[in-house]
Order: structure tokens, then sequence, then C-alpha cells
């Protein structure tokens, strides 16, 4: 149909639309937007092909039925005070007249009728019917049409429900005629005159556009046809209106419209598109933002827990200097020559030593190290959560957000992520074993420990490490009678002998000292790595949707600001045809 009045120019024209339509289809799809937001773009893209499409709509009782039987000159219609048209009606030519009804609930009425060789007409029920069903249907065919005439009755013109379906048909981008209906209820002209007036002002105020209005009179109209009375087609002022639909017919009015209503319907639609993506964009930089915020929690807790940790270990050391300290006084004070005979008595010193040096310190380190473990338990008891807080927030954000209505899959899919991801967390605070946890690292500490050889007596053996220094250097009766003289032994041996002691000493509290914070530090670093490694692992497939589905929703809006862009310009060469 659309071929027969194409010029090369429109030509290419054309197939630059099909081309930027199946472009936009493609993007949409890959978008996730929902079916029927798809299906209205391929039936505009469809409607190329088609007749011209004359969609009637208004409130019922308004006279769509009377007014399209005044157009035809016949009587196809049922006409009534009541909503006498509850179903979609498309009346196309036909030989013989008939009427069927589709699976998708459209009635098509068929009929030998001169203008249905030239257009389609449709019939809806009214906007403000009792039948809601009927009213979505009407909201769902006007995308379709190439003309929409708005039939408002001049009793009650302009009503507030007509107002938004007529913002909501211009949001479609439709060219636009309101037909005055009833006009021979007025008293005279100026009557009508105001009622125009009162439709225009509103338009320009409410809808930001200038109206053309067509005053008529639908049953005066079809009187007159029936009748062929000159007088009554007069009265009834149907002609401007019906000249200018056949002009738009038989004009290039016709090809632009033709042209120009599936751009409109792709630019509502890729507007629409956008919006939703522009709404979960935000609501993923909301995300990121969430999921960097625990990246910088757990960022600082790690340098919390290891500038903690550093000041637990400095305990431990302070404790093993103490004991260092003891030791060196306890050499200093009997390695004396008034305690010559003392030294002789290796076992009486060394109980001596165990009792004023070594005294309680294995039952203080294991003390220490007992904190230590509980201290990391239960901060990484914490830190789990303080996650499950940050996605609760996040679930709590998108179930308060409008996002958008492209639809998909989107929404759900975040949503249950979430729920899956703070479902696992809070499983994990719940299911958090203080005791077992502790008995874990604590086992781990001690392999540790262990592996360092300094079991040997005690809890970490400084008992047998410290008797053995003081043993290898105390002094036996050989050496004693090696010096040859009391005052060599009191003057160089004894000396000797207790500064090689307590160097030893040093030497050996020095080893352990680094061995035991070299365990306890290598377990603390593996617990605190292996604790943050689990909530990592945890929100992983929260963060991998979020980065990857904001990777595809920017790479969609690109293409659609693109898609939008060529819209545009198309519709400007559209209007200079």
């Amino acid at each position: 149909m659309l071929h027969s009045i194409l010029n090369r120019k429109a030509e290419k024209l054309l197939r630059d639309e099909r081309h930027l339509l199946g472009d936009l289809r493609a993007a949409l799809a890959r978008c996730g937007a929902e079916e029927p937001m798809q299906e209205r773009l391929v039936q505009s893209i469809r409607q190329l092909d088609e007749l011209f499409l004359l969609v009637i709509v208004g409130e019922f009782n308004a006279g769509k039925s009377a007014f399209i039987n005044a157009l035809l000159g016949e009587r196809l219609l049922e006409e009534g005070v009541t909503p006498t048209t509850t179903h979609i009606h498309l009346l196309r030519y036909g030989e013989q007249r008939g009427r069927t009804i589709g699976s998708d609930g459209l009635y098509t009425i068929t009929a030998p009728l001169a203008m249905l060789r030239e257009i389609n007409i449709v019939d809806t029920p009214g906007t403000n019917a009792i039948y809601r069903e009927h009213e979505r249907l009407t909201r769902d065919f006007v995308p379709r049409s190439d003309l929409v005439l708005f039939v408002t009755s001049a009793d009650r013109p302009f009503t507030e429900s007509e107002r938004a379906f007529l913002e909501g048909i211009r949001a479609w981008g439709k060219k636009l005629l309101i037909v005055l209906n009833k006009i021979d209820i007025l008293d005279d002209e100026a009557a009508v005159a105001e009622v125009e007036r009162f439709i225009a002002e509103g338009a320009r105020r409410l809808l930001g556009f200038e109206p053309e209005i067509y005053p008529v009179s639908s049953r005066l109209a079809l009187r007159a046809k029936e009748q062929e009375d000159e007088l009554l087609w007069k009265a009834s002022r149907f002609a401007p209106l019906e000249g200018r639909i056949r002009r738009t017919l038989e004009s290039r009015d016709r090809l632009r419209l033709k042209l120009a209503n599936p751009l409109g319907v792709a630019r509502k639609l890729t507007d629409e598109a956008l919006t939703s993506l522009d709404g979960r964009l935000a609501l993923l930089r909301d995300d990121t933002e969430a999921i960097e915020a625990i990246d910088r929690q757990m960022e600082a807790y790690r340098a919390q827990m290891e500038r903690d940790f550093r000041a637990r270990l400095a305990e431990i050391e302070t404790t093993l200097h103490r004991f260092q300290s003891r030791g060196e006084s306890f050499f200093e004070e009997q390695m004396q020559l008034a305690h010559i005979f003392d030294l002789l008595n290796k076992e009486k010193l060394r109980g001596a030593f165990e009792r004023q040096v070594i005294g309680d310190l294995p039952r203080e380190i294991d003390r220490q190290v007992s904190e230590i473990i509980d201290w990391l338990v239960r901060n990484n008891l914490q830190q789990w959560q303080a996650v499950v807080e940050h996605l609760e927030t996040r679930r709590a954000v998108h179930s308060e957000r409008i996002v958008g209505q492209m639809g998909g899959s989107f929404d759900y899919d975040r949503d249950r992520l979430l729920a899956t991801v703070g479902q696992a967390a809070q499983e994990a605070v719940e299911s958090y074993d203080h005791h077992a946890e502790a008995e874990a690292i604590a086992a781990k500490l001690q392999q540790a420990v262990a592996e360092t050889a300094l079991v040997e007596v005690g809890a970490f053996g400084l008992g047998a490490i410290v008797t053995a220094a003081f043993s290898s250097a105390a002094i036996d009766i050989t050496g004693i009678l090696a010096a040859g003289t009391i005052a060599a032994l009191g003057l160089f041996v004894i000396p000797a002998r207790r500064r090689k002691a307590q160097k030893e000493l040093r030497r050996r509290v020095t080893e352990l000292r680094e061995r035991l914070l070299a365990a306890l530090e290598r377990e603390f670093e593996r617990e605190l790595a292996r604790g943050l490694q689990q909530i990592e692992e945890a929100i992983a497939p929260y963060t991998r949707f979020v980065r990857s589905e904001q990777a595809l929703l920017e790479r969609c809006r690109r293409d659609l600001t693109t898609i939008g862009e060529t819209l545009d310009v198309l519709q400007e060469r559209v209007e200079a045809l």
C-alpha cells in the first residue's frame, strides 16, 4: 500500500526507518524489555505495510459510534446512551458484510464501503467505561494508529479523564484531531464557539499543544447523507472534518503520517527504556557504592586488626622481656663468690630458677594467646554482622524505590540475589560457633608453636630452654679447682661465667620471642585472610551481578541514546517531505 505513493527520496527514507526500527527492536530485546513493549514496536513496524489506520477514541456516550456511522454514511455500528461499544472493532473493506472475533478479542467488521478501500477504522470502548480490560486494549491500540480522532461531547467537554487520555495519546507522538460532537444540543453558534474556546484553552494550558477542533453533529450528518438533505448537512458542520480527513488521505500528509507514526512510537519506547535504564543505573551505582563501602570497611577492619594485633604481640613481648630481666637479675644475684656452694648444687639452682624466674610464665603466655584467639573470633563475627546490615539496607532501598517500567528480569534477579546472598550471610552469622572457631584456631596455633620445637617443657618450652641455658653456664667443681685460687675465682671465673650465662639467656629468649611471635603472626594473618575471604566469597554473586549488569545497562544506554538521536534526524527528514 505504502509503496504506491513513494518516490525515490521517500523510499530511501523508508529503508532507513525500517533499519533503525530494527536496531531499536534488537536493542530493546538486548536490554531486557518486556514482550508487550517489544510487541508494540513490532506492530508499529508492521504498520508501514498496512492501510492507513484511523482510530476513534473518547469517553462512552460521546457519540463515537454515531460519528463513524456518519463518516461512512451507513448505520454500521450500534448507537446508544449506554456503553454499546464494549469491545474494540476494526472496520475494513470486504465484498460481503460480516462480523468476526479474533483470539485477541478484536471484532472485525467488513463492509463494501468506498472509504474502507483507503483506510481501516478502529472504534474503541469509552475511556471511562466500566470495562477496564477494554480500556487497556484501547490504550494498547493507540500506538498502532496513523491518525487519532478524539471525540468529546458538547454537553461535557474536556473532562479530567479525557485530559489524562489525551496526554497519553500525545506521549505517543500521534497526529490528533479533536471532534466536538453533539453541537446540535447547544443553543446557538455562540455557545459552540464558547465550548471550542474552553477545549482549546485547556489543551494549551494543560497539555501544551494547539489542537485542531472540529465541531460537528454526527446525528444530523448521518441523517443528511441518508436523506440527501443539504440543509441538514450544512447544519451538521461535518464537511470541514470530512474534508480534512480526505485531504490527509489524498495528499503527502498521508505519507508523512504513515512514516512519522512508527517514529513517534519508537521515540516513546526509547524514552521509556532510557528512563528505566537511568533508574536502574542509579540503583546499581548505589549498589556499587555499597560494595565499595563493604570493601573499604573490610580494609579498615584488616588495618585495625593488624594494629590491635601488634599491640597484643607487644604485651607478649613485654612478658618475655620481664622474664629475661628476672633471669639476668637471678644470675647477677646467684653467681657470686658468696654463693659458691649453692652454685655446686645444680638441682637446687634449677628449682630456684624455675620458682623465681620462670614462675607462671607459661600460663601467662597461654592466657595472652587465648585472649588473642577470643578477640579474633569476636571481631570476625562483628564483621559478618556488618556485612549483613549492608545487604539488608540495599534490599530495603530496592523495595521502596520505583526503578522503571521497562520490565525484564532485572528487578527480580537483583532482589532474588540480594535475598540469597543476604540469607547466606545471615546464616553464617547465626551458625557462627565461637567455641568451635576458637578451638580450631587454637589447634592451628598449637601446631605452629609445636613446629618451633618449643614445647619440651611447659606451655611453650620456656622451662627447658632457660634451664638448659643456665645449666650450660653453671659452674662445676672442676671449673672452681681449675681457677687455682679463691681470688681468681671471684675476680675472673665467676663474673665471666655470669656474663656468659646472661648472654646465653638473652640469646635463647630472643630466639624464643622471634619464633613464638612469628608463629602467632603467621597464624593470625592466615585466619584473618580466611575470614575476609569467606565474606568476599559470600557477596561475590551480588558483586558480579552489579558489575556485569552495570556494564550491560551502560552499553544499552549508549545504544538507545544513539538510536534516539537518529530518530530525531529521521523525524526531521519525514517532516521535510
